[in-house]
């Protein structure tokens, strides 16, 4: 009587193989980055900004022509809150903050946040840390309402210093 043995329990596999994984010892982290490599993302950014800033430097907003009107100014007559960038910036690019801040005043702090934010990510990525800004939610709606309370304020009466 030839028969075949049949597998005893603990030799029979009870499912898949999983893999090993390699000993503590054994993993290396990827090698960082080089500088040039960890430059690129920062100094593009900046070089985007500066080229913006240069064009509107150059093509100045006051002559009527060179860019499209605001689509709610336009519609509604009323000042969205970006109204008076462009003139901001190219006030700003001139040197002329009182001009700048009388065109619009949120963007010339919007510049000067930019010009924060990015100096902290140049220092971070030259020294190998990764820029990581969490801010509370209560920053960004506080932002919003600031927002939302500076564009209602330049549309009255009294607020018309806040207009450009």
């Amino acid at each position: 009587m030839d028969s075949e043995p049949t597998p005893s329990a603990s030799s029979a596999p009870a499912g898949p193989a999983r893999p090993v994984p390699p000993p503590a010892a054994a993993y290396r982290p990827p090698p960082p980055a080089s500088l040039a490599r960890r430059l690129t993302a920062p100094v593009g950014i900046l070089a985007a900004a500066a080229a913006a800033f240069a064009y509107v430097g150059a093509v100045d907003p006051n002559e009527p022509g060179h860019y499209p009107v605001c689509p709610l100014f336009r519609l509604t007559g009323l000042l969205c809150p970006g109204c008076g960038g462009l003139r901001s910036a190219h006030a700003f690019v001139h040197g002329d903050l009182a001009t700048a801040l009388g065109a619009n005043a949120f963007a010339v702090a919007g510049y000067a946040l930019f010009a924060v934010v990015m100096a902290l990510w140049l220092v971070r990525a030259v020294r190998g840390q990764p820029l990581r800004i969490t801010t509370a939610p209560v920053w960004w709606w506080s932002g919003g309402a600031l927002l939302a309370v500076f564009s209602i304020v330049r549309n009255l009466p009294f607020g018309s210093a806040l207009a450009p």
